[in-house]
């Protein structure tokens, strides 16, 4: 049976976390280049600029993401128990 607080903590650091160095690319000023590689490597003409670094805003996507990403994976872990014990017989 998986643990869905440990599933629910590994998602809230994934996603967090993937935001945090997105944050602290922005912050150093390497995350235009970056985004301009990435368009690029996807053959994509996009004319966006970042944004210089907004703490505030850094602070609240680091949250939120990390929120979303604890009840992504305190669902599935849910989920996955649920369709475990089905098979198990254990839920009619």
């Amino acid at each position: 049976m998986a643990d869905k607080n440990r599933v629910g903590l590994v998602g809230a650091a994934l996603l967090g976390g993937w935001h945090l160095v997105w944050s602290v690319l922005v912050a150093t000023g390497v995350g235009q280049a970056i985004y301009d590689f990435i368009l690029w490597a996807h053959m994509i003409r996009l004319s966006i600029v970042i944004g210089p670094f907004n703490p505030s805003a850094a602070a609240t996507l680091v949250l939120m993401t990390a929120v979303f990403g604890y009840v992504i994976g305190y669902t599935g872990a849910w989920v996955w128990n649920r369709m475990q014990a089905r098979s198990e017989g254990s839920i009619r």
